[in-house]
């Protein structure tokens, strides 16, 4: 039995022996052979894969971008909305919105304390400004009431046959009173417009024309209709002003020359030369270029340009070759309200 095992058959296949021999008759099995149209391009595979792969990359990469532009956008906007709201409140802030605040909500951050820090400046600069409207009504009321009663004095007191003291007092009791007003309406201006109106300006062009004394002047008007939205008693200050300038200043036998076309208001005069570098000062207060009997107190143009500023009009003056001045205020036009309406006050 056991040399059967040893020299017998291979388990489950022909005798070792047999095997051997037909390998060594036969020779080795030929290999299986694939045609070559069947076998896998190897470089076209890894182009496959690697171009697979780059589509993959740019795909997720370009997703990447978008969400982290879509969060960053969105953080920006959370983080920089405060300073838009401090940014706008401030662009917003004039005399007469200063009762307007921030009130900025949210964590105690440094966006927090600037807001706060703003709006604490705001309550002092509103305080500031209602005790000098305070001091100014006072200050009109008490200087006026005198003024009045030193005037009614002269009149009554003094007869007409006292000489020259009568009218140089009369006139210097004038002329502080104008003084007052024009300090009044300079502040008035200042401090902005706290009521608006649709106004008719080439209304309050010809009343005031109408209403002025030439003095000698010829005077010439032209006005289309036009309406600015604003305060009607400014305007017709205005208006009075650059008249009363106009004429003042100005020869005997002078002309002035009114024009209102296209919202833009032109007052030139003939008169003497003004030079170029002291246009600066045409619009400041007290300022005068000239020294004329019954002048004024050299705020004529500077409530011109406070009125204008109010209104959102721009004033700019320009020489006259022959000498005076070309006085120009360009106002924009009111959107609600139509050519032909308005107020004349």
């Amino acid at each position: 039995m056991a040399v059967r095992r040893r020299g017998g058959a291979h388990r489950g296949g022909a005798p070792l022996g047999a095997r051997i021999a037909r390998l060594s008759e036969g020779g080795a099995a030929p290999p299986r052979v694939v045609p070559n149209d069947r076998l896998p391009q190897l470089p076209e595979l890894v182009n496959n894969v690697i171009g697979y792969q780059w589509q993959a990359t740019v795909l997720s990469v370009g997703a990447l971008t978008l969400v982290s532009l879509a969060v960053g956008w969105l953080i920006a906007r959370r983080i920089l909305q405060p300073l838009h709201r401090i940014t706008a409140t401030a662009q917003r802030l004039s005399l007469s919105t200063l009762h307007e605040r921030i009130a900025l909500s949210g964590p105690k951050d440094e966006l927090k304390e600037l807001a706060d820090t703003f709006d604490a400046m705001l309550d002092r600069l509103e305080r500031s400004v209602e005790g000098q409207q305070r001091f100014i009504a006072n200050a009109s009321h008490e200087l006026r009431t005198p003024l009045a009663v030193q005037r009614a004095a002269i009149e009554i007191g003094l007869p007409e046959d006292v000489g020259e003291i009568r009218d140089t007092l009369l006139r210097h009791n004038r002329r502080a009173e104008n003084l007052i007003d024009a300090l009044l309406v300079l502040a008035r201006a200042e401090h902005g417009l706290d009521n608006r109106s649709p106004v008719a300006l080439d209304q309050v062009v010809r009343r005031v024309l109408a209403e002025k004394d030439a003095d000698g002047v010829i005077v010439t008007v032209r006005a289309e209709p036009f309406v600015v939205d604003g305060d009607p008693v400014l305007l017709n200050r205005l208006v009075t002003n650059l008249l009363d300038n106009a004429v003042r200043y100005n020869h005997p036998g002078g002309t002035v020359e009114v024009t209102l076309s296209h919202g833009a208001l032109t007052v030139r005069n003939t008169g003497p030369h003004v030079p170029r570098e002291r246009f600066g000062d045409l619009f400041k207060p007290f300022r005068r270029l000239h020294t004329t009997p019954g002048q004024g107190a050299g705020l004529g143009l500077s409530i011109v340009a406070a009125i204008a500023k109010a209104h959102g009009a721009d004033v700019r003056a320009n020489p006259n070759p022959g000498g005076g001045l070309e006085l120009v205020v360009v106002f924009a036009r009111s959107e609600d309200a139509s050519p032909a309406g308005g107020t004349a006050e």
